[in-house]
């Protein structure tokens, strides 16, 4: 008796619902396909190509949005397919957006390794974090596109839902009426946060940050805390880099009496080596990464145990394929995953990836303890519940994005006219020129 081949009938449903001529061709390229794999034959070109093509992006600015800040950008991407699917991505500035998009035109975007390794090795240099941004942002949209073209979630595409729900964190909490920290820490844990994290004491307006005053207050203020919430992991604490190694230490001596969920950016992380001494200096859990871009940012830290959490995030990491690479380090180092926020659709982009990753520990972070409503998504484009985001069960991203509640910015249809070359391999990837 023939055994029926796992994934078959799925695909069959979605190929259903494609046009005429699409499905005539998914259909054969189906039957290759399948009777390859029954036979233990090579697949060949059966999937090798989509038949889809990208055929325009434009770019938006986010209304009220107006922080000059490159790797905390909220611009909006439209990649539109010459099957009329249409594809949103969050973040990039403007020129990094025009080049990376002249790249992508007529390219299949169901390929989106392929496309990523282009743009991050097409140019020759290597992309800075500037770059990394638009990057991400692109390829977030092409993950919508093929989720919406399969009529399947991302986090389906990604391998499937890996828990119930991804548990949040605030900073801040907007919906307290309470007066203190302490207070307003007691009313996010009651409202359902796994914690509530704070920040040091100083470093507002222009008035000097004296370094031994504020370790002093800070190390108080977290004992004030930790007393209120009950420890437990119930807060977390922010140092911003504010602090040289001396005083940072001596915070962190002081804090291994507590119980803080971690401590972030407890020194400058331009230089990870430093982390090799700081690690044998504490034992708190350290948390470090918002800053940072792709895996070869942070993969040294993760690699030697540097610290307890990454805190790379969407879209700064150049993708969610990227951040997927990062969440696999992050599980065989035993590295727990606490990304940073950046902008209201990459917090929903993030609830598909840490839904369908594997690290023990991932918590999200929503500022304020709310979601955004921007005016230009659907207000159901987050499920948050109790102090939980929930997984968008509706194709692609879930997000419906509005362009008549934003601003264009730019509009790119041709190819680049200045192409660097690339060189690729007899099997047709792509190798560095």
């Amino acid at each position: 008796m023939i055994q029926p081949i796992p994934g078959f009938n799925l695909l069959i449903l979605n190929v259903l619902n494609f046009n005429a001529m699409e499905r005539r061709r998914f259909l054969k390229s189906t039957v290759i396909a399948s009777s390859a794999m029954f036979f233990g034959l090579p697949v060949m070109d059966a999937f090798a190509s989509s038949g889809i093509k990208i055929k325009k992006i434009r770019y938006y600015s986010a209304p009220g949005y107006n922080k000059p800040l490159f790797n905390q950008a909220r611009g909006i991407v439209e990649i539109e397919t010459d099957r009329g699917i249409v594809g949103i991505g969050e973040g990039g500035s403007k020129d990094m957006i025009e080049q990376c998009a002249q790249m992508m035109i007529g390219e299949d975007p169901f390929r989106i390794e392929h496309i990523w390794q282009n743009l991050y090795r097409g140019m020759f240099y290597p992309p800075g974090r500037e770059k990394l941004h638009a990057v991400g942002a692109l390829e977030m949209a092409l993950w919508d596109i093929k989720g919406k073209a399969l009529k399947v979630p991302v986090y389906e595409l990604l391998g499937g839902a890996t828990r119930d729900y991804v548990e949040c964190y605030a900073t801040g909490f907007r919906p307290s009426k309470a007066k203190t920290e302490e207070e307003r820490a007691t009313d996010c844990l009651k409202a359902g946060f796994r914690s509530y994290r704070i920040g040091p004491t100083g470093g507002n307006g222009d008035q000097p940050f004296d370094f031994f005053e504020n370790a002093a207050k800070t190390i108080e203020f977290c004992k004030r805390l930790d007393h209120a919430v009950g420890g437990q992991g119930n807060w977390a604490i922010d140092l911003h880099t504010r602090f040289d190694t001396p005083e940072a230490i001596k915070i962190c001596d002081e804090l291994e009496k507590l119980s803080p969920y971690f401590v972030e950016d407890a020194i400058r992380s331009e230089n990870s080596g430093a982390y090799r001494n700081f690690r044998q200096l504490t034992k708190v859990p350290l948390a470090v990464g918002e800053q940072f871009g792709d895996r070869w940012d942070i993969n040294e830290m993760i690699e030697q145990q540097l610290i307890n959490y990454s805190r790379v995030t969407l879209p700064n990491t150049g993708g969610i394929v990227e951040f997927k690479k990062i969440a696999s380090l992050c599980e065989t180092h035993y590295v727990g995953m606490i990304p940073h926020f950046t902008g209201p659709l990459s917090t929903a982009a993030l609830v598909h990836v840490l839904g369908s990753s594997s690290p023990a520990r991932v918590m999200m972070e929503l500022a304020g303890g709310e979601p955004e409503k921007p005016a230009y998504f659907n207000e159901d484009y987050l499920i948050f519940s109790n102090g939980k985001l929930y997984l968008n069960p509706e194709p692609g991203l879930g997000v419906k994005f509005n362009p008549k509640k934003a601003d264009l910015v730019l509009e790119v249809t041709e190819r680049t006219k200045f192409p660097h070359p690339i060189l690729k391999s007899p099997d047709g990837a792509i190798h560095n020129w």
